[in-house]
């Protein structure tokens, strides 16, 4: 047996005794989420900008773990979805999902990501969230990807990042030295004596912040997974251009922008408005210091471009569709502030934007159906392009920019 099949079936072994995320036996609160057709036109959107909206696409889910593929089939009920996973541990409880909400547009396989054109199928849509990075080839599993994904399809991924996850690895490390292993008993005793780790221990703020990660399966994923690597930013565009992805944006572009919160104030600021994206990316990812994971959309490198152009006049035929976990808030505001705009999925608090009174106005009439240029009928284009290019960055915002709304 090679190095890679062995590392392969000792990562299988894992998640059949340590199945993550951890099964759950009701999706009904998640069901009456995704009821409102607004949360999926925003949700449509933000991967495929300038396409007319439409639910009887199809998705694979590559790694499906425990439930994310029953999650899909729920959210979107006429797409075609399929979920392929390597644990029959997690394709059991998957399927037991499947059974309960009668989900007759889900198909289950036991398989492992890098054999995912085994299949024999193209998808629109393509997730694959904290699975590359535990592969023993992850460009392997990135190219066997790209090549069941068709050409105008869209891929979500989400990859661990180095300087948040320092305490993890600090860790780990701690762990293979005292030869700690993913059994029953070594993480009853890791649970214990992480309750002894001395104040300002860099994974002290993650036990804190995520309540998740005292419970069994999750603490073997962070601490006791026998393959692990994470990506900077510089990483990430590496990993993509060797997997012929290109770039489209992150799923939260405001904790990258040099344009939002703290990092539009640093003194730096200027400097960093002439490095080109990705090096403003990869800069503000040092700054900020503890961004745990990076989550992001690609296409193929031979797909269209998909970007947002706020230039010319054709913006004005964008519609504006809210974001579902956007709120403007009234009280205790800012001087001038009619309201200050948050999204509640932010961990970064610096990240808000106050609006002016006019611009309160042009928030309030976003309907999903008004195009910009029907809501800024009395603001200059100018002013208008400006403002509406900070509710996107600020992710307060996607464009229905397909020309129908």
């Amino acid at each position: 047996m090679s190095d890679q099949d062995h590392n392969s079936s000792e990562v299988q072994d894992f998640y059949e005794r340590y199945p993550y995320p951890r099964p759950v036996e009701s999706l009904d609160k998640y069901r009456e989420r995704w009821q409102d057709r607004g949360r999926l036109r925003a949700d449509f959107h933000l991967f495929w900008p300038a396409k007319p909206f439409s639910d009887d696409h199809t998705i694979l889910i590559a790694g499906c773990g425990t439930s994310q593929a029953a999650k899909h089939a729920i959210r979107w009920p006429n797409a075609k979805v399929t979920g392929i996973d390597f644990s029959a541990t997690s394709i059991a409880a998957t399927a037991e999902l499947k059974k309960k909400y009668s989900l007759d547009n889900l198909t289950l396989h036991q398989l492992p990501v890098e054999r995912a054109t085994e299949l024999g199928s193209t998808f629109d849509k393509v997730v694959s969230t904290g699975v590359l990075h535990h592969l023993p080839d992850p460009d392997a599993g990135l190219a066997a990807l790209r090549d069941v994904l068709k050409p105008g399809g869209a891929m979500y991924m989400m990859l661990y990042a180095p300087y948040g996850r320092t305490g993890i690895y600090m860790l780990q490390e701690f762990c293979r030295r005292l030869g700690i292993t993913a059994t029953d008993e070594g993480i009853r005793d890791l649970i214990t004596a992480l309750g002894s780790l001395p104040p300002g221990h860099p994974l002290e703020t993650l036990l804190r912040e995520a309540p998740d990660f005292r419970h069994e399966a999750a603490l073997a994923d962070a601490l006791l997974h026998p393959q692990d690597r994470a990506y900077s930013v510089p990483q990430v565009f590496e990993f993509l251009g060797r997997g012929g992805m290109r770039f489209g944006r992150w799923l939260q572009q405001a904790p990258y922008s040099p344009n939002c919160g703290v990092i539009a104030q640093l003194p730096q600021a200027g400097r960093l408005s002439r490095l080109s994206p990705a090096e403003q990316y990869a800069s503000i990812e040092l700054f900020r210091g503890t961004m745990v994971t990076h989550s992001f959309i690609a296409y193929r490198d031979d797909a269209d471009e998909t970007s947002i152009d706020l230039s010319g006049d054709r913006w004005l035929g964008y519609v504006p569709i809210r974001l579902p976990d956007t709120i403007c808030v009234e009280e205790r505001l800012p001087d001038g502030a009619a309201g200050v705009l948050i999204n509640r999925t932010h961990t970064y608090r610096d990240i808000y934007l106050p609006i002016s009174a006019d611009e309160k106005r042009m928030v309030e009439a976003i309907n999903g159906v008004r195009t910009i240029g029907e809501i800024a009928t009395d603001i200059s284009p100018n002013v208008a392009s400006e403002f509406f290019q900070k509710l996107w960055l600020y992710d307060q915002v996607v464009f229905d920019a397909s020309g129908r709304s």
